[in-house]
């Protein structure tokens, strides 16, 4: 029987990694390539990838990637996950708009991948991937060159509406393409994914023009330096910034290694404009006074090391906070980021400063994702037969559904499936649950670029909660014994509690290696016996359970 399938292997429940599968026969084209972010839980991560381990091994052709739109949830996995894929053999474009394209090349360049992203004009009718073609809708969203993606296969259309809202005034412009939408939906849809992150919230999402005239108000009444966090990519709420400050007669520094590129990519693909010696460097930066200065600074989630980590702790070379300047953090906290951003904002605050922030006030900043309303607006101008949707926690899901029953939908035709479960749609425009793809967390360090073990992962977590042993034992090998009394080497324990731990260990240790046990041929078995006694002694003297490393000399 022909059918497509639509599988998500990230982006459905947990938000991020936003990855998506259409097949066909033996073809598969891709939408997004998406980076997920570590929180306190995943000690010594820094980011999560979507598992592509069915890709790899189901032995289909990639037709092509569809990137929608620079976000790192969305482009971030493209230096970790191309390189496996064209280890394939296969050759299959990557393809994106002028800003997204510039934003992936840049982190394939940097993670030394020779392969680049395409850049496709919107205004281009179709791409013909294989079985499947595809049309780029532009759309708006917090980063300027977003787009919704139409996919025509031999058993139907498709709407993939990644992350949007429909805001009338963007700061570029560039407003949503209603005409398109209209046109591609008149060739009947099966089924519409949409973004649901914010179902829950009623009406439509407030156009991002209205945060200029704040940002501008807070600028001019600010005494000291006026420093300004969002993502990277938030090239539209940059450009914001950038405006007020050329109003208010203010220089521009770029602080943090992610911005500086980002706008650097920007200002050349003429995304962001600054007139010649607007922009100081920090050296140039100390001939003025802190009234004189905009810094957009990169760290707006609380990142470890980042650029507003390092200033907000005083370890900044060139930047340090006076009681007179303002903080500013325009974004929203990705969930798990709380802790760390309250951190860095009570840090700024001891500090003297003035520090704005989205539960003191929702001024200076706005979603880049829509509303009930614009939801409903989606659903209303596409009529698709079946609607699945992406992007969001489980709730968020359901309250899309509801909003899907409030425009006439029936429960059957919604469906709410989570990250590699398979829906079937076939020629006759059914649709049902298929196969479970087997999906698993794929933690990865950042600046190696390596794959972290999940036990390795465990091992950080204990130590971080329960610290860490060390056991040095000297056995000889002809009989057996401890030649030596143990040494103990702890980490995360108190001083009384690294005493005792040191006495009791070694004392254990030695009375068990005390007899006569004759020549030593199993030295895996022996370390792991030290192993085991050390944890039962430290359990039973500190009510603790450490990470015990074992280590066997034999003499």
């Amino acid at each position: 029987m022909d059918k497509v399938s639509f599988i998500a292997l990230g982006g459905i429940g947990d938000v991020t990694k936003n990855m998506y599968l259409y097949e066909y026969k033996d073809e598969i084209l891709i939408i997004d390539c998406g980076l997920g972010f570590a929180d306190e839980t995943t000690l010594g991560v820094d980011l999560l990838l979507p598992d592509i381990s069915y890709i790899l091994s189901s032995g289909k052709k990639i037709r092509g990637i569809v990137l929608t739109h620079g976000h790192e949830d969305h482009i971030g996995a493209l230096p970790f996950i191309l390189p496996q894929l064209i280890a394939k053999g296969e050759n299959f474009p990557v393809l994106g708009g002028a800003l997204t394209a510039g934003l992936a090349n840049e982190k394939l360049k940097e993670y030394g991948v020779a392969k680049r992203v395409e850049t496709v004009d919107y205004g281009t009718s179709e791409f013909k991937l294989g079985s499947f073609t595809v049309s780029f809708i532009r759309v708006t969203h917090s980063i300027p060159d977003s787009s919704h993606i139409f996919i025509k296969t031999p058993l139907g259309n498709f709407y993939h509406a990644s992350d949007f809202k429909f805001d009338l005034t963007p700061f570029d412009g560039k407003k949503t393409d209603f005409e398109k939408i209209a046109k591609v939906s008149m060739q009947k849809v099966m089924c519409l994914m949409s973004d649901c992150l914010r179902a829950e919230k009623e009406g439509f999402t407030r156009s991002e023009q209205v945060l200029a005239q704040n940002i501008e108000e807070e600028m001019r009444d600010c005494q000291g330096k006026f420093i300004l966090t969002t993502y990277s990519s938030n090239i539209s709420r940059l450009n914001q910034a950038i405006a007020a400050a050329r109003k208010l007669g203010r220089k521009v520094v770029f602080v943090g290694r992610s911005l500086i590129t980002a706008a650097s990519i920007a200002q050349k693909l003429g995304y962001m404009n600054l007139e010649k010696g607007m922009e100081v460097s920090f050296p140039e930066a100390r001939r003025y006074k802190g009234r004189e200065l905009l810094l957009l600074v990169a760290g707006s989630q609380g990142q470890e090391n980042s650029a507003l980590s390092r200033i907000a702790n005083g370890e900044h070379r060139e930047i340090s906070i006076s009681p007179n300047d303002m903080v500013v953090f325009s974004a929203d906290p990705i969930p798990g980021n709380e802790i760390s951003i309250n951190s860095m904002i009570d840090s700024l605050s001891k500090k003297g400063a003035k520090v704005i922030y989205s539960q003191l006030t929702d001024e200076f900043h706005v979603s880049g994702h829509g509303s009930s309303d614009d939801l409903m607006l989606l659903m209303e101008m596409v009529r698709p037969r079946k609607l699945v949707p992406i992007g969001g926690t489980y709730r968020q899901m359901v309250a899309y559904k509801n909003l899907a029953f409030k425009q006439g939908f029936l429960d059957r035709d919604i469906f709410i499936v989570e990250n590699g479960d398979e829906i079937v749609f076939s020629k006759s425009g059914s649709a049902v649950i298929g196969r479970k793809i087997p999906t698993k967390n794929i933690y990865v360090d950042e600046i190696s670029g390596e794959e972290v073990e999940t036990y390795v992962l465990r091992d950080r977590q204990k130590i971080s909660k329960e610290g860490v042993i060390i056991v040095l034992a000297e056995i000889d090998s002809s009989t057996g014994q401890m030649t030596e009394t143990p040494t103990i080497i702890s980490r995360a324990l108190s001083v009384s509690e690294a005493k005792l731990a040191s006495q009791k260990v070694s004392k254990d240790i030695r009375n068990s290696f005390s007899q006569k046990r004759g020549r030593v041929t199993d030295w895996t078995y022996i370390r792991k016996r030290v192993g085991e006694i050390a944890e039962k002694s430290v359990l039973r003297h500190l009510n603790r359970r450490p990470l015990v490393l074992p280590v066997v000399i034999e003499v």
